[in-house]
Protein backbone atom coordinates (compact mmCIF):
# COMPACT_ATOMS: atom_id res chain seq x y z
CA UNK A 1 0.00 0.00 0.00
CA UNK A 2 1.22 3.30 -1.16
CA UNK A 3 1.72 5.98 1.68
CA UNK A 4 0.03 8.81 -0.13
CA UNK A 5 -3.32 6.57 1.14
CA UNK A 6 -4.74 9.49 3.60
CA UNK A 7 -4.52 6.70 6.43
CA UNK A 8 -1.12 6.70 6.71
CA UNK A 9 -0.85 10.30 7.32
CA UNK A 10 0.14 10.77 10.88
CA UNK A 11 2.04 14.47 11.70
CA UNK A 12 5.60 14.18 12.75
CA UNK A 13 5.42 16.91 15.41
CA UNK A 14 8.03 17.21 18.00
CA UNK A 15 10.70 14.37 17.24
CA UNK A 16 12.31 13.48 20.82
CA UNK A 17 14.76 10.48 21.41
CA UNK A 18 12.22 8.17 22.19
CA UNK A 19 10.38 8.64 18.95
CA UNK A 20 14.22 8.32 17.44
CA UNK A 21 14.15 5.14 18.67
CA UNK A 22 11.89 4.07 16.32
CA UNK A 23 12.87 1.97 13.16
CA UNK A 24 14.24 3.51 10.66
CA UNK A 25 11.17 1.90 8.41
CA UNK A 26 9.01 3.91 10.75
CA UNK A 27 10.54 7.06 10.61
CA UNK A 28 10.89 6.50 6.62
CA UNK A 29 6.93 5.99 6.40
CA UNK A 30 6.22 9.29 8.53
CA UNK A 31 8.45 11.62 6.65
CA UNK A 32 6.78 10.20 3.00
CA UNK A 33 3.38 10.99 4.77
CA UNK A 34 4.25 14.28 5.49
CA UNK A 35 5.68 15.20 2.10
CA UNK A 36 2.86 14.08 0.37
CA UNK A 37 0.62 15.30 2.64
CA UNK A 38 2.18 19.13 3.24
CA UNK A 39 0.12 20.69 5.80
CA UNK A 40 0.84 24.38 4.30
CA UNK A 41 -0.88 22.99 1.26
CA UNK A 42 -3.67 20.73 2.86
CA UNK A 43 -4.29 23.00 5.71
CA UNK A 44 -6.97 25.24 3.98
CA UNK A 45 -10.79 24.91 4.42
CA UNK A 46 -11.00 22.47 1.37
CA UNK A 47 -8.80 19.68 3.11
CA UNK A 48 -10.05 20.53 6.66
CA UNK A 49 -13.96 19.91 5.48
CA UNK A 50 -12.21 16.64 4.04
CA UNK A 51 -10.77 16.11 7.28
CA UNK A 52 -13.99 16.26 8.93
CA UNK A 53 -16.12 14.13 6.18
CA UNK A 54 -13.24 11.29 6.67
CA UNK A 55 -12.96 11.27 10.45
CA UNK A 56 -17.07 11.19 10.73
CA UNK A 57 -16.56 7.77 9.01
CA UNK A 58 -15.60 6.51 11.83
CA UNK A 59 -17.96 7.18 14.66
CA UNK A 60 -21.06 6.70 11.94
CA UNK A 61 -19.33 2.78 11.03
CA UNK A 62 -19.44 2.56 14.66
CA UNK A 63 -23.46 3.28 14.62
CA UNK A 64 -23.32 -0.22 12.82
CA UNK A 65 -22.19 -1.85 16.37
CA UNK A 66 -25.51 -2.33 18.09
CA UNK A 67 -27.11 -3.84 14.66
CA UNK A 68 -23.85 -6.05 13.99
CA UNK A 69 -23.89 -7.13 17.95
CA UNK A 70 -27.00 -8.41 18.56
CA UNK A 71 -28.26 -9.95 14.96
CA UNK A 72 -24.84 -11.52 14.64
CA UNK A 73 -22.92 -12.48 17.18
CA UNK A 74 -23.70 -15.08 20.53
CA UNK A 75 -24.82 -13.23 23.46
CA UNK A 76 -23.16 -13.06 26.98
CA UNK A 77 -19.76 -12.67 25.89
CA UNK A 78 -19.52 -8.57 25.71
CA UNK A 79 -15.19 -9.03 27.34
CA UNK A 80 -14.59 -11.79 24.76
CA UNK A 81 -15.90 -10.46 21.95
CA UNK A 82 -14.45 -7.03 22.62
CA UNK A 83 -11.12 -8.52 22.84
CA UNK A 84 -11.90 -10.14 19.52
CA UNK A 85 -12.34 -7.07 17.97
CA UNK A 86 -9.31 -5.34 19.16
CA UNK A 87 -6.53 -8.45 19.72
CA UNK A 88 -6.96 -9.61 15.98
CA UNK A 89 -7.57 -5.88 14.28
CA UNK A 90 -4.05 -4.85 15.92
CA UNK A 91 -1.59 -8.15 15.34
CA UNK A 92 -3.44 -7.47 11.34
CA UNK A 93 -2.10 -3.82 11.48
CA UNK A 94 0.95 -4.35 13.11
CA UNK A 95 1.70 -7.26 10.28
CA UNK A 96 1.10 -4.93 7.41
CA UNK A 97 2.89 -1.85 8.80
CA UNK A 98 5.99 -4.04 10.33
CA UNK A 99 5.88 -1.01 12.92
CA UNK A 100 6.60 -1.57 16.66
CA UNK A 101 6.63 0.69 19.51
CA UNK A 102 9.89 1.07 20.84
CA UNK A 103 10.74 0.24 24.67
CA UNK A 104 10.04 4.15 26.04
CA UNK A 105 6.16 3.86 23.78
CA UNK A 106 5.23 0.84 25.60
CA UNK A 107 3.99 2.56 28.58
CA UNK A 108 1.66 5.06 26.48
CA UNK A 109 0.53 2.78 24.22
CA UNK A 110 -0.72 0.39 26.92
CA UNK A 111 -2.42 3.42 28.94
CA UNK A 112 -3.81 4.69 25.12
CA UNK A 113 -5.01 1.04 24.61
CA UNK A 114 -6.54 0.89 27.96
CA UNK A 115 -8.63 4.33 27.70
CA UNK A 116 -9.46 4.17 24.18
CA UNK A 117 -10.42 0.34 24.41
CA UNK A 118 -9.70 -1.69 27.18
CA UNK A 119 -11.44 0.54 29.88
CA UNK A 120 -13.50 2.27 27.69
CA UNK A 121 -15.31 -1.01 26.51
CA UNK A 122 -15.57 -2.74 29.41
CA UNK A 123 -17.50 -0.28 31.34
CA UNK A 124 -19.68 0.57 28.09
CA UNK A 125 -20.65 -2.75 28.05
CA UNK A 126 -21.59 -2.29 32.10
CA UNK A 127 -23.36 0.76 31.29
CA UNK A 128 -25.40 -1.54 28.50
CA UNK A 129 -26.26 -3.88 30.40
CA UNK A 130 -27.56 -1.95 33.21
CA UNK A 131 -29.26 1.27 31.81
CA UNK A 132 -31.68 1.93 28.80
CA UNK A 133 -29.75 2.41 25.77
CA UNK A 134 -30.96 5.54 25.33
CA UNK A 135 -29.38 6.60 28.48
CA UNK A 136 -26.31 4.49 28.26
CA UNK A 137 -25.76 6.66 24.97
CA UNK A 138 -26.63 9.85 26.74
CA UNK A 139 -23.79 9.62 29.22
CA UNK A 140 -21.13 8.45 26.07
CA UNK A 141 -22.46 11.81 24.75
CA UNK A 142 -21.18 13.74 27.68
CA UNK A 143 -17.81 12.77 26.47
CA UNK A 144 -17.76 16.05 24.30
CA UNK A 145 -17.68 18.34 27.47
CA UNK A 146 -15.32 16.19 28.53
CA UNK A 147 -12.80 16.79 26.08
CA UNK A 148 -12.97 20.04 26.69
CA UNK A 149 -12.36 20.25 30.05
CA UNK A 150 -9.61 17.51 29.35
CA UNK A 151 -8.21 19.59 26.57
CA UNK A 152 -7.74 22.89 28.60
CA UNK A 153 -5.95 20.93 31.38
CA UNK A 154 -3.62 18.76 29.28
CA UNK A 155 -2.82 20.55 25.44
CA UNK A 156 -4.00 23.97 26.77
CA UNK A 157 -6.85 24.85 24.20
CA UNK A 158 -8.80 27.67 25.64
CA UNK A 159 -12.38 26.90 26.73
CA UNK A 160 -14.73 28.43 24.33
CA UNK A 161 -18.23 29.09 25.25
CA UNK A 162 -19.52 28.30 21.65
CA UNK A 163 -17.92 24.84 21.79
CA UNK A 164 -19.52 24.34 25.29
CA UNK A 165 -22.52 25.34 24.01
CA UNK A 166 -22.67 22.83 20.73
CA UNK A 167 -21.63 19.61 23.20
CA UNK A 168 -24.53 20.36 25.33
CA UNK A 169 -26.98 20.80 22.61
CA UNK A 170 -25.29 17.82 21.18
CA UNK A 171 -26.55 15.90 24.26
CA UNK A 172 -30.07 16.91 24.29
CA UNK A 173 -30.28 16.05 21.02
CA UNK A 174 -29.37 11.99 21.77
CA UNK A 175 -31.27 12.09 24.85
CA UNK A 176 -34.55 12.94 22.28
CA UNK A 177 -33.68 11.03 19.90
CA UNK A 178 -32.83 7.88 22.11
CA UNK A 179 -34.41 8.25 25.57
CA UNK A 180 -37.96 6.43 26.05
CA UNK A 181 -40.42 7.39 28.52
CA UNK A 182 -39.82 3.51 30.20
CA UNK A 183 -36.33 4.58 31.30
CA UNK A 184 -35.12 3.56 34.81
CA UNK A 185 -31.93 4.79 36.83
CA UNK A 186 -29.26 2.76 38.33
CA UNK A 187 -26.33 3.95 40.02
CA UNK A 188 -23.93 1.42 38.83
CA UNK A 189 -25.02 2.17 35.38
CA UNK A 190 -24.75 5.73 35.73
CA UNK A 191 -21.28 5.75 37.25
CA UNK A 192 -20.19 2.74 34.68
CA UNK A 193 -21.55 5.67 31.55
CA UNK A 194 -20.12 8.12 33.21
CA UNK A 195 -16.39 6.50 33.35
CA UNK A 196 -16.37 5.45 29.59
CA UNK A 197 -17.34 8.72 28.78
CA UNK A 198 -13.91 9.66 30.93
CA UNK A 199 -12.28 7.13 29.57
CA UNK A 200 -12.33 7.50 25.93
CA UNK A 201 -12.54 11.70 26.40
CA UNK A 202 -9.19 10.96 28.24
CA UNK A 203 -8.30 8.41 25.44
CA UNK A 204 -8.50 11.02 22.67
CA UNK A 205 -7.44 14.34 24.22
CA UNK A 206 -3.83 12.16 24.81
CA UNK A 207 -4.03 10.37 21.58
CA UNK A 208 -3.80 14.35 20.66
CA UNK A 209 -1.08 14.96 22.97
CA UNK A 210 1.19 12.31 22.36
CA UNK A 211 2.11 11.43 18.22
CA UNK A 212 5.02 9.20 17.64
CA UNK A 213 6.28 10.16 14.15
CA UNK A 214 4.37 7.25 12.11
CA UNK A 215 1.65 6.60 10.63
CA UNK A 216 -2.00 6.42 11.79
CA UNK A 217 -2.16 2.94 10.60
CA UNK A 218 1.20 2.23 13.06
CA UNK A 219 -0.67 4.57 15.82
CA UNK A 220 -3.92 2.53 15.86
CA UNK A 221 -2.11 -0.78 15.50
CA UNK A 222 -0.09 -0.44 18.93
CA UNK A 223 -3.38 0.74 20.48
CA UNK A 224 -5.39 -2.14 19.49
CA UNK A 225 -2.92 -4.41 20.17
CA UNK A 226 -2.25 -3.07 24.02
CA UNK A 227 -6.01 -3.11 24.67
CA UNK A 228 -6.86 -6.54 23.12
CA UNK A 229 -3.85 -8.26 25.33
CA UNK A 230 -5.67 -6.12 28.46
CA UNK A 231 -8.93 -7.72 27.92
CA UNK A 232 -7.22 -11.36 26.64
CA UNK A 233 -7.12 -12.43 30.35
CA UNK A 234 -10.30 -10.65 31.59
CA UNK A 235 -12.26 -12.96 28.92
CA UNK A 236 -10.83 -15.84 30.00
CA UNK A 237 -11.33 -15.18 33.60
CA UNK A 238 -14.93 -13.92 33.45
CA UNK A 239 -16.67 -15.85 31.03
CA UNK A 240 -17.36 -18.92 29.80
CA UNK A 241 -15.57 -19.79 26.38
CA UNK A 242 -17.75 -19.33 22.94
CA UNK A 243 -19.54 -21.68 21.67
CA UNK A 244 -19.23 -23.08 18.11
CA UNK A 245 -18.99 -20.01 15.96
CA UNK A 246 -20.91 -19.84 12.77
CA UNK A 247 -20.74 -18.07 9.29
CA UNK A 248 -22.91 -15.70 10.08
CA UNK A 249 -21.00 -14.81 13.82
CA UNK A 250 -17.49 -15.17 11.91
CA UNK A 251 -18.89 -12.44 9.22
CA UNK A 252 -20.03 -10.22 12.26
CA UNK A 253 -16.83 -10.65 14.00
CA UNK A 254 -14.95 -9.83 10.77
CA UNK A 255 -16.68 -6.20 10.04
CA UNK A 256 -16.16 -5.19 14.15
CA UNK A 257 -12.38 -6.16 13.83
CA UNK A 258 -11.31 -5.31 10.40
CA UNK A 259 -13.39 -2.53 9.77
CA UNK A 260 -15.05 -1.49 12.77
CA UNK A 261 -11.91 -1.85 14.31
CA UNK A 262 -8.58 -1.34 12.05
CA UNK A 263 -9.75 0.90 9.62
CA UNK A 264 -12.01 3.24 11.66
CA UNK A 265 -9.80 4.06 14.16
CA UNK A 266 -6.83 4.56 11.71
CA UNK A 267 -9.52 7.12 10.21
CA UNK A 268 -10.42 8.05 14.07
CA UNK A 269 -6.77 8.67 14.78
CA UNK A 270 -5.65 10.58 11.95
CA UNK A 271 -8.45 12.87 12.58
CA UNK A 272 -7.48 13.18 16.40
CA UNK A 273 -3.93 14.11 15.09
CA UNK A 274 -5.43 17.09 12.08
CA UNK A 275 -8.37 18.27 14.18
CA UNK A 276 -9.19 20.20 17.11
CA UNK A 277 -10.22 17.53 20.38
CA UNK A 278 -13.73 19.35 20.67
CA UNK A 279 -14.23 19.19 16.87
CA UNK A 280 -12.85 15.60 16.93
CA UNK A 281 -15.36 14.74 19.68
CA UNK A 282 -18.35 16.33 18.20
CA UNK A 283 -18.17 14.13 15.46
CA UNK A 284 -18.61 10.87 17.93
CA UNK A 285 -22.74 11.96 18.00
CA UNK A 286 -22.94 10.46 14.96
CA UNK A 287 -22.80 6.97 15.66
CA UNK A 288 -26.51 7.23 17.35
CA UNK A 289 -27.81 8.76 14.32
CA UNK A 290 -26.34 5.82 12.60
CA UNK A 291 -27.49 3.23 14.96
CA UNK A 292 -30.94 4.71 15.32
CA UNK A 293 -31.14 4.96 10.80
CA UNK A 294 -29.88 1.16 10.72
CA UNK A 295 -32.53 -0.04 12.93
CA UNK A 296 -35.32 1.60 10.94
CA UNK A 297 -33.83 0.60 7.70
CA UNK A 298 -33.20 -3.16 8.43
CA UNK A 299 -34.80 -4.03 11.53
CA UNK A 300 -38.47 -1.90 10.99
CA UNK A 301 -37.88 0.11 14.19
CA UNK A 302 -40.21 3.31 14.17
CA UNK A 303 -39.13 6.83 14.53
CA UNK A 304 -41.13 8.88 16.31
CA UNK A 305 -41.16 13.12 15.10
CA UNK A 306 -39.48 13.74 18.87
CA UNK A 307 -36.78 11.50 17.62
CA UNK A 308 -36.41 12.93 14.62
CA UNK A 309 -36.09 17.16 16.28
CA UNK A 310 -33.05 14.81 18.33
CA UNK A 311 -30.81 13.69 14.77
CA UNK A 312 -31.60 17.37 13.77
CA UNK A 313 -30.50 19.08 16.73
CA UNK A 314 -27.65 16.45 16.68
CA UNK A 315 -26.92 16.61 13.41
CA UNK A 316 -26.93 20.84 13.70
CA UNK A 317 -24.70 20.84 17.10
CA UNK A 318 -22.28 18.96 15.11
CA UNK A 319 -21.83 21.47 12.25
CA UNK A 320 -21.61 24.06 15.03
CA UNK A 321 -18.90 22.33 16.99
CA UNK A 322 -16.79 22.22 13.63
CA UNK A 323 -17.80 25.70 12.73
CA UNK A 324 -16.23 26.96 16.66
CA UNK A 325 -13.64 24.89 16.79
CA UNK A 326 -11.64 25.86 13.70
CA UNK A 327 -8.35 27.02 14.43
CA UNK A 328 -7.16 30.61 13.52
CA UNK A 329 -5.17 31.26 10.76
CA UNK A 330 -1.93 32.52 11.82
CA UNK A 331 -1.86 29.28 14.78
CA UNK A 332 -2.38 27.05 12.04
CA UNK A 333 0.40 28.41 9.83
CA UNK A 334 3.04 28.28 12.66
CA UNK A 335 1.66 24.94 13.63
CA UNK A 336 2.32 24.07 9.67
CA UNK A 337 5.74 25.34 9.64
CA UNK A 338 6.77 23.80 12.75
CA UNK A 339 5.28 20.50 11.42
CA UNK A 340 7.58 21.05 8.10
CA UNK A 341 11.46 21.50 9.88
CA UNK A 342 10.07 18.73 12.67
CA UNK A 343 9.98 17.04 9.48
CA UNK A 344 12.89 18.01 7.63
CA UNK A 345 14.89 17.53 10.90
CA UNK A 346 13.78 14.15 11.07
CA UNK A 347 14.29 13.96 7.32
CA UNK A 348 18.25 14.63 7.89
CA UNK A 349 18.77 12.35 11.34
CA UNK A 350 18.64 15.39 13.67
CA UNK A 351 16.47 15.63 17.07
CA UNK A 352 14.48 18.43 17.37
CA UNK A 353 15.03 20.34 20.90
CA UNK A 354 12.74 19.50 23.43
Amino acid sequence: MHDKSPFLWMPCGKTTADDAALPSRCRTRARRSFIFSSPLRMRNAMSRTTDILLTSLAPAIWGSTYLVTTEMLPAGHPLTLAMLRALPAGLVLLAFTRCFPPRAWLGRAFLLGSFNFALFWVLLFVAAYRLPGGIAATLGALQALIVIVMARGWLGTPIKAGAVAAAATGVLGVALLLIGPEATIDPVGIAAGLGGAASMAAGTVLSRKWQPPVSALSFAAWQLTAGGLILLPLALIVEPPLPALSATNLAGLAWLGLVGAAVTYAIWFRGVARLEPGAVSMLGMMSPVTAVTLGWLWLDQSLSPLQLLGAAIILGSVWAGQRVNRPRAESTLARSVTQQANAARTHSGKVAPQ
